[in-house]
């Protein structure tokens, strides 16, 4: 025997939840549906930000934001003008939610616990209704002209408005394709650089303020870098590796990293200064102490590359000394050798091709009554609370546009 809802929810996240409540908190006559596959719901939020749930950043002209979405930056700026990260730290507060915005813009819940969010989702879902129904995986959809039937490994559903909000789940981009969406492929963004070097040996936890470059391709980046046992992370080499998810994944994770540790000083003018600095300091020895903002690890380790011995002074350096010591400061060559994930924070570039969305209404422009939201969709961003504010987005619209209908 089906059952029967109004609105569907497929998928128990970020995005499923803020969709739900908002259908619900315009119309809280219909009957809506949240399916789950999992034995529990909302477990990404539990473990983002480090268990403490980055909700949105504290960027709030959507011009601005739509710049920290790698795949997304387009079709976002209508939805962005509509519901901004400002909307979203109204809305937290108007259910019982304040939010603190941090240091980097980062913002997160003043109990600096995830689990905020989660009560706040779940009390609210119970207060206006919503059936959270856990362990329901779909096997398959069908679309008749009234409504969709969706089958479970439980159940049969019938509902007249489905909101897939199925994230990065492969299984479910094949049953859209099937259905004739294009699903772009899906490879890894946000995740750290693997580098094995005798320059950063036993440097874990030095960072820096550094820009980066991939050889050969247009891809750079500025900002923290931190040096870790296995190679290199930070948000310098994460914006890096988001902007390249594709072009990276085509090289297998194998290319040279530029780093100039300086970050905005060029060649040119780190050489002046070293030269400077031989004259100042002729007597002292080289290796003594960083004259640049990073620690003197680093810095010796860069000597040592450049091959200057240890004790060698500053009025002691030859040209071919000083030339290297420069090369190392602002474009040294770093092997890359694989990724590794970035804690808990995955993120897949890839999903429903966007050409396919109407961004107006978050509906499939070719099923009706289909809806997307969060990432299921070909939209992704760096790190720093701009993929949950894309699921918030998302989630309202489509909410508005079914609630109109």
């Amino acid at each position: 025997m089906s059952k029967s809802f109004d609105v569907i929810i497929a998928g128990g996240g970020a995005a499923g939840f803020f969709t739900a409540i908002n259908i619900a908190e315009a119309n809280p006559n219909l009957k809506i549906a949240i399916l789950e596959r999992g034995k529990e719901v909302l477990s990404k939020v539990r473990i983002s930000g480090g268990g403490r749930c980055n909700v949105t950043h504290a960027c709030f002209i959507p011009d601005d934001l739509v710049k920290f979405y790698p795949r997304g930056e387009k079709e976002l700026k209508g939805p962005f003008n509509r519901f901004c990260s400002g909307d979203t730290i109204e809305w937290f507060e108007r259910h019982g939610v304040e939010l603190k915005i941090e240091e980097d813009g980062r913002m997160f819940p003043v109990t600096d616990s995830s689990q905020t969010i989660i009560d706040c989702f779940l009390d609210a879902s119970k207060k206006l209704g919503v059936q959270i129904l856990m362990g329901e995986s779909i096997q398959s959809l069908y679309r008749s002209d009234t409504h969709w039937k969706i089958e479970t490994n439980n159940n049969v559903f019938l509902t007249a408005k489905l909101v897939m909000a199925t994230g990065s789940n492969p299984k479910m981009w094949d049953m859209l394709a099937e259905m004739g969406h294009k699903i772009i492929s899906p490879v890894p963004s946000l995740f750290t650089f693997n580098i094995k070097d005798p320059r950063t040996k036993d440097l874990m936890g030095v960072s820096a303020i550094a820009s980066v470059k991939v050889k050969g391709t247009k891809l750079e980046a500025a900002g923290p870098l931190l040096i870790t046992h296995w190679g290199m992370s930070g948000p310098a080499i994460l914006r890096v590796s988001a902007w390249g998810a594709r072009e990276l994944f085509d090289k297998s994770y194998q290319f040279t990293l530029q780093v100039n540790w300086l970050n905005d000083i060029d060649a040119d003018d780190c050489e002046n200064q070293l030269k400077e600095l031989r004259q100042e300091h002729a007597k002292k020895m080289v290796t003594k102490f960083s004259p640049y903002d990073f620690p003197n690890r680093l810095w010796q380790s860069l000597v040592n590359a450049a091959g200057i011995e240890p004790e060698t002074r500053w009025a002691e350096l030859n040209k071919v000394q000083l030339q290297a010591l420069v090369q190392q400061l602002t474009n040294g060559h770093f092997h890359v050798n694989g990724k590794s994930t970035f804690k808990e924070e995955f993120v897949t570039a890839g999903g429903v091709d966007l050409k396919e969305v109407n961004f107006k209404t978050m509906e499939s422009k070719f099923l009706p009554g289909m809806y997307f939201t969060g990432e299921v969709l070909n939209i992704d961003a760096i790190t720093g609370g701009f993929n949950f504010q894309n699921a918030w987005t998302g989630g309202y619209i489509a909410a508005q546009s079914i609630v109109v209908e």
